[in-house]
C-alpha cells in the first residue's frame, strides 16, 4: 500500500492546490504554465475544504497542513506536498499525516516533477524533458541547480521528488519507488545527512543491485576532538557515510561537476570493471591530453593503448568499429577539434553509425571541442555521452568503471567460513558486562586478550605485573627460551602508551626489564603526573621481520553505529591516512574488498625478497572484528594495532577495547547482521536436517541442489524452464538482505548437501510479503516442504507482515493442497487462468519467536 500511495503522489492524475502562501501559489502556477496532463484544481483556501475531491496530491502551506489532512481523511487522497515550513514543524505535521492515510513530503519541499506527465510541480522554472534518470533531493538549492543544468542539456528525466524536511517521506521511500519504476534508469541522489540509517541502507542496496545511483554529499567540516583510539580518530561522521555508501553500492561523488559527468554516463552507457579505454582523435594534442588524463586516473599499473589519429570521417568510422572489436577494449573515447578537411558534424555522424552496429555492445564517449548544443543533442539522441573535455569524458569513464566494480562486489560470493568453530558470545558478554559492572570504561590487557582468542584473533601471549621486579620474574621464562621482551605500562588514564613514553622493545634480561619499568615509571609521574600506574604488560617480542604493520578495529558512528577500520598501522595511523572503513557485519569477500582499497594492500603482495602476506589471515581478523562489533554494543571502539601479517599469518601485538557503559549510546549496526537465532534441527523418519538461515556462500549448495531438481519441478517453481543457472541468477537467491528478506535452506546431515529451500521477501513498509520454495525432487512428500512453510510463517510473524501471498501454478495440486492445509486463501488470477493466488493473513496472529535485531 506504502509504494502505491507514493506512486499516485509522485505521478499524480490529480492535483489540488489549497491557495493561502506564496510557495503553494507558486507552484500551481508553475503547473499551469507548463503541458501538465492531469488535472489541476486551486481551492482558494481552508475554507473551500468542504468541496475537496479525491486527488492524488494535495498543495498546501504549513499553516493549514493540519486542517488539510483532516479534512482529506477517508477521501481517497494519496499525498500532501508541504512547501514552505521549517523542519521543526516535522513532527506536528507527521502526528497529523498518519491517521489520514496520506503520505506527506516536506515540510520546505522545493516540489516534485513527474516529466512523462508533463508536470513541474517546483519552484524552478525550467521546461523539464521526460527521460529515465530519477532526482531525489534534500538540498532545494542544490536541487534547483540540477534541474537548470538538465533542462539545459536535454537530460530527461523519469521523476524528481525535492523532500525537504523528510518529516514522512524520506530517503529511503523515494529510493523503493523509484527502484521499481521501470521508466528510471539512473538515481541521482543528494543528500544532507541520513536519519534512519537501517531504512537507508536497505533500500538503498536494493536500488544498486539494479540501477546506478549517483549520491552527491557535500563533506562535513568536523573539528578534531579528543579520542581514545585510533579507530575513533578515523571514524568521522563523512568517514562513516563513505562506508555506508559503498556498502550499499551507491557512488559517491564530490561536487556537481563530477555528478553531471557521471549521470551523462551513467544515463546512457555501462562498461566492464577493468577500464581499458581506447582514445581517438583528429589531432595529436588532443589525444596526448586524454591519454595523460587516463594515465592519472588509472594508475600505473594499467597498460593503455596508443590513441589512434585520424583525419576523415571514414577514418573515425573504421577506427571506432575496429577498437569496440577488441577484446582487451571496454570503452572508446571519440575526441574531434573542429580541423579539415571533414566537417565536424560529418565525424559525429560516423561516430555514431559505428556505435550503433549491432555487433558491439561497448560504451561510446565522445568530446566535440566546440561543437556547441546542437552536435551534444545529437549524440544525445544517439545514445552517446557527450562532455565539454577531455577531462569531464575521463571522469565519467571512471564512473563508469566504478559503477561495474561495485557491482561486482555486491555480487561477489565469499569464500565458507568454518561453521564449527564459532566465537563464544556467551562468555564474551559475560566478560565486557562485568567490566562495566565494575565501573570501568576500558578492557584491561589481560581482558583484552580474552576476547581476542573467544573470536579467535591471534595474538600474543601477556603477563600483567604489579611492578618492576614482578616483570623482570615474568619474562625470565621468555629469556629462558631464548626470546626477547616488550615491556608496556598499565593505565587506565592513559590511551596511547608511545605518548608518554610507555614502550619499550628488545629486552634482552631481567636487569633490562628492571631499568626499563624505572624509565617508564619515572616518564609518567613528570608527562602525566595524574596519572594512574597500575603495573606493567610484558610480552614476548614477535621477530617477523618481513612482516607488514597494519590497523584493525572500529568505532561507533552515532548514525551508522559501528564502523570498521583497516590500513597501514603503527603509532601514526591516523597522519598516515592509508586507512579505509567498511560497515560490518563482514564476509570474507567484503573483507577482502576492504583490504584492496587501501595503498598498503600492494605491499601484501610479494616482492623483492619479501614474500606475499597471508591475506586470507587478514580477512578472517576483519571478520572477527566486524562480528565483535555486532555481537558487543557495550564496546564503544576498539584498535588491533599493530597487527603484523606476513607469509606465516598475522598476530595482534597491542590492542584496547573503549567500553560504553550508557545503553542510551549504544548502536546496533546499521546492516542487520546474521540472524543465528532463527537456526534449528528437523527429524523426519530416519532423515535429519539442520535448517539455517541462507548466507551468500550457499551459492554452490544451492547450484548442486538445483542440479537434482527435475525440469518439471523447476517450471512449477520458475513458471518456466530452466537449463542453466548463472553466478548473478544465484548470487540473486542467496545474497539476501535480511531486514527485507530471508531464506532458509535445509542441508541433510548425514550428506552436508541441500535438500530445500524457503524465501520471503517483504514490500517496503512490511505490509506484505511473498514467498517462494523449492525441495530437491526426490526429497517430496517427507514433510520437509510444510516444516519450511511453518518456519517462513513464524519469520513473517516476527517481522510484523501482515500478509504473505505468492503466485501458484493452478496445475501444481500439491503446493495448492498445503497452501489450504496451512490456511491460505487461493483465488483465481483475474489475469492468468493458468496461475492462482495464495494469500494468507496475518494480521490477527500473534507473533512468534522475535528476530533478531
Amino acid at each position: 500500500m506504502t509504494l502505491a500511495l507514493l506512486r499516485r503522489a509522485f505521478e499524480p492524475a490529480k492535483i489540488t492546490v489549497i491557495a493561502g502562501c506564496p510557495e503553494a501559489e507558486l507552484l500551481a502556477t508553475q503547473i499551469r504554465s507548463g503541458s501538465y496532463r492531469g488535472t489541476l484544481t486551486v481551492l482558494p483556501g481552508v475554507d473551500a475544504l468542504p468541496a475537496l475531491a479525491p486527488s492524488d496530491l494535495l498543495i498546501a502551506s504549513v499553516a493549514v497542513a493540519e486542517q488539510v489532512l483532516a479534512a482529506a481523511a477517508g477521501r481517497d487522497c494519496a499525498g500532501l506536498l508541504v512547501p514552505d515550513g521549517e523542519a521543526a514543524d516535522g513532527e506536528r505535521l507527521r502526528s497529523a499525516a498518519d491517521p489520514s492515510g496520506m503520505r506527506l513530503i516536506g515540510p520546505d519541499s522545493l516540489g516534485l516533477a513527474a516529466p512523462r506527465l508533463g508536470l513541474n510541480a517546483t519552484a524552478v522554472p525550467v521546461q523539464l524533458a521526460a527521460g529515465s534518470v530519477a532526482l531525489i533531493a534534500q538540498s532545494n538549492s542544490v536541487a534547483a541547480g540540477i534541474l537548470a543544468w538538465a533542462a539545459r542539456r536535454g537530460i530527461g528525466l523519469s521523476g524528481v521528488v525535492i523532500l525537504g524536511g523528510s518529516a514522512d517521506v524520506d530517503i529511503a521511500d523515494a529510493l523503493d519507488h523509484f527502484t521499481a519504476d521501470p521508466s528510471t534508469r539512473t538515481i541521482l541522489l543528494t543528500i544532507d545527512a541520513v536519519t534512519d540509517a537501517p531504512r537507508f541502507l536497505s533500500s538503498a542496496r536494493a536500488a544498486a543491485r539494479l540501477k546506478p545511483v549517483l549520491v552527491l554529499k557535500p563533506p562535513r567540516l568536523e573539528p578534531p576532538w579528543p579520542a581514545l583510539t585510533h579507530s575513533a580518530l578515523i571514524v568521522t561522521s563523512d568517514a562513516a557515510h563513505d562506508a555506508a555508501l559503498h556498502r550499499a553500492g551507491l557512488l559517491r561523488v564530490d561536487d556537481l561537476d563530477e555528478l553531471f559527468a557521471a549521470a551523462e554516463t551513467l544515463g546512457r552507457a555501462r562498461a566492464a570493471d577493468s577500464g581499458r579505454l581506447a582514445i581517438v582523435s583528429n589531432g595529436d594534442g588532443l589525444a596526448a591530453l586524454a591519454a595523460a588524463r587516463m594515465r592519472q586516473a588509472a594508475g600505473t599499473e594499467q597498460r593503455l593503448l596508443e590513441p589512434e589519429i585520424v583525419r576523415t570521417a571514414q577514418d573515425y568510422r573504421e577506427a571506432v568499429a575496429r577498437l569496440l572489436a577488441r577484446n582487451d577494449v571496454d570503452a572508446v573515447l571519440a575526441l574531434n577539434a573542429p580541423l579539415a578537411p571533414d566537417d565536424s558534424g560529418d565525424c559525429a555522424r560516423a561516430v555514431a553509425e559505428a556505435y550503433a552496429a549491432p555487433a558491439f555492445r561497448k560504451p561510446v564517449l565522445a568530446v566535440w571541442v566546440g561543437g556547441g548544443e546542437e552536435i551534444s543533442r545529437f549524440f544525445a539522441s544517439a545514445g552517446i555521452p557527450s562532455f565539454a573535455t577531455e577531462q569531464a569524458a575521463i571522469v565519467g569513464f571512471q564512473h563508469l568503471t566504478r559503477h561495474a566494480r561495485l557491482l561486482k562486489e555486491l555480487m561477489a560470493t565469499p569464500p565458507a567460513l568454518d561453521e564449527s568453530d564459532q566465537p563464544d558470545i556467551d562468555a564474551a558478554t559475560a566478560l565486557v558486562d562485568r567490566a562495566i559492572a565494575q565501573g570501568r570504561a576500558w578492557l584491561e590487557p589481560d581482558e583484552v586478550t580474552q576476547l581476542l582468542v573467544l573470536f579467535r584473533i591471534p595474538t600474543l601471549g601477556l603477563v600483567i605485573a604489579a611492578d618492576a621486579t614482578a616483570a623482570a620474574e615474568a619474562a625470565r621464562a621468555q629469556f629462558a627460551a631464548g626470546r626477547t621482551v616488550a615491556l608496556k605500562i598499565v593505565s587506565p588514564d592513559v590511551a596511547h602508551k608511545s605518548d608518554v613514553g610507555g614502550v619499550e622493545l628488545e629486552l634482552a634480561n631481567e636487569q633490562a626489564v628492571r631499568d626499563a619499568a624505572d624509565r617508564m615509571a619515572e616518564r609518567l609521574r613528570q608527562l602525566r603526573p595524574e596519572a594512574r600506574l597500575a603495573g606493567f604488560l610484558v610480552q614476548p617480542m614477535a621477530h617477523r621481520a618481513k612482516a607488514r604493520e597494519l590497523i584493525a578495529g572500529f568505532s561507533v558512528d552515532l548514525c551508522f553505529g559501528p564502523v570498521i577500520v583497516f590500513g597501514r598501522g603503527g603509532t601514526a595511523a591516523e597522519l598516515i591516512a592509508d586507512t579505509q572503513v567498511a560497515l560490518p557485519p563482514l564476509d570474507l569477500a567484503s573483507a577482502e574488498s576492504l583490504i584492496a582499497r587501501t595503498r598498503v594492500s600492494r605491499i601484501l603482495a610479494a616482492y623483492r625478497d619479501v614474500p606475499a602476506a597471508d591475506r586470507r589471515a587478514i580477512a578472517e581478523v576483519l571478520v572477527a572484528v566486524g562480528n565483535i562489533a555486532s555481537a558487543l554494543p557495550q564496546i564503544r571502539a576498539m584498535d588491533l594495532n599493530p597487527i603484523l601479517a606476513d607469509a606465516g599469518g598475522v598476530v595482534a601485538v597491542d590492542a584496547r577495547v573503549v567500553l560504553e557503559p550508557d545503553p542510551a549510546r549504544r548502536r546496533r549496526p546499521a546492516i542487520r547482521p546474521y540472524p543465528n537465532s532463527w537456526t534449528r534441527r528437523l527429524a523426519l523418519g530416519e532423515r535429519r536436517f539442520f535448517i539455517r538461515p541462507m548466507k551468500p556462500e550457499d551459492e554452490l549448495l544451492i547450484g548442486a541442489m538445483l542440479a537434482r531438481v527435475t525440469a518439471e519441478d523447476l517450471r512449477l517453481r520458475f513458471f518456466a524452464p530452466l537449463k542453466t543457472f548463472s553466478h548473478a541468477f544465484l548470487a540473486r537467491l542467496t545474497q539476501l538482505d535480511y531486514a527485507r528478506e530471508i531464506a532458509f535452506i535445509a542441508i541433510e546431515e548425514d550428506s552436508g548437501e541441500a535438500a530445500g529451500a524457503v524465501r520471503l521477501h517483504a514490500a517496503p513498509g512490511h505490509a506484505e510479503a511473498e514467498y517462494a520454495i523449492l525441495l530437491r525432487s526426490d526429497l517430496k512428500g517427507l514433510g520437509l516442504g510444510r516444516a519450511l512453510m511453518e518456519l517462513i510463517i513464524d519469520w513473517a510473524k516476527a517481522e510484523k507482515v501482515q500478509r504473505v501471498h505468492s503466485q501458484v501454478l493452478a496445475e501444481n495440486g500439491p503446493m495448492l493442497a498445503l497452501c489450504r492445509d496451512l490456511g491460505f486463501e487461493i483465488t483465481a488470477d483475474p489475469d492468468d487462468i493458468s496461475t492462482k493466488h495464495v494469500a494468507l493473513n496475518l494480521h490477527a496472529l500473534g507473533s512468534s519467536r522475535p528476530a533478531e535485531p
